[in-house]
């Protein structure tokens, strides 16, 4: 049997085959085990809450004729009690399809375990979206302490991917709702994300919608944006002339940039005396 699972999640799983004595059972840790459906409680961990009612049956219907492919993976809590570490989705389809029972790798994990490996199962599943994925990866830097570098490890990603993934999350809601709900592409967002105000990049987004355009036209659009954008105003420095006086006026001349290259030259003197020794020197 060929295993979805990726390196990460399969590392992460590997252990001995060590019977649980101290629970009074015969489950084999990391051997494939029938557990009945009953005794076993769903993942708090569980980065999905949603579950497409028509996709569920479909796969209770696959189940009543198939079986269970992929065993779920479970946590021994304790004597015929168990919880989800990943299969959910399959767990419940197997409860649609009438089954009193189901395979499943038994092992024991503590908490940061659990939700590090549901994420991880979480990510690498086939249909899920970007933002999705960036919220698990947020997880699991935040949650299970992980560096972008450490993270990229465990999901089989680089480090740029999982920093792209991450940047979405910046974006307003209604940017992340539409990709979300796969009504924008990954490569829309990336484009968007070249706009660094909010409302730019909505309207860029409300555009894109109406238009209907394609990831390289929204590419031309922010690029053609960033090159009309006003030139930051250039720092004023003291003229070339005012050298001359450097020595007398050392510490005496300020100079303040504006806006438009404009500014004000201020000289400052202590006594009326200094004042006619500057006035002097100037003149």
């Amino acid at each position: 049997m060929k295993s979805g699972l990726g390196k990460g999640l399969s590392a992460l799983l590997a252990s001995e085959n060590i019977n649980i004595e101290e629970f009074g059972d015969n489950k084999v840790v990391s051997s494939v085990s029938e557990v009945p459906i009953n005794q076993i409680e769903a993942n708090p961990f569980q980065p999905r809450t949603e579950f497409e009612k028509q996709a569920l049956e479909e796969l209770a219907a696959s189940i009543q004729l198939h079986g269970i492919i992929q065993p779920v993976t479970l946590r021994k809590m304790g004597y015929d009690k168990y919880q989800l570490i990943s299969g959910e989705r399959r767990t419940r389809a197997a409860i649609l399809a009438g089954l009193n029972s189901i395979p499943a790798y038994v092992r024991i994990a503590n908490d940061q375990d659990m939700l590090e490996m549901a994420l991880i199962e979480n990510i690498q599943r086939e249909n899920l979206n970007a933002i999705e994925i960036a919220l698990s990866y947020k997880r699991l830097l935040e949650e299970c302490d992980l560096k972008q570098d450490e993270l990229g490890e465990r999901v089989g990603k680089d480090r740029s991917t999982v920093a792209n993934y991450m940047r979405l999350l910046k974006l307003p809601d209604e940017i992340q709702a539409a990709i979300k709900n796969n009504e924008l592409s990954m490569g829309h967002a990336r484009s968007i994300l070249g706009l660094k105000d909010e409302q730019d990049q909505l309207a860029l987004f409300q555009r894109i919608t109406q238009d209907n355009l394609s990831v390289r036209a929204t590419e031309k659009i922010v690029k053609e944006h960033g090159s009309t954008r006003p030139k930051k105003d250039k720092k004023l420095i003291l003229p070339q002339a005012f050298s001359t006086y450097s020595g007398f006026l050392k510490g005496k001349l300020n100079l303040k940039s504006g806006k438009g290259n404009k500014g004000i030259l201020t000289i400052k003197f202590n006594d009326e005396k200094e004042l006619k020794q500057i006035l002097d020197k100037l003149s």
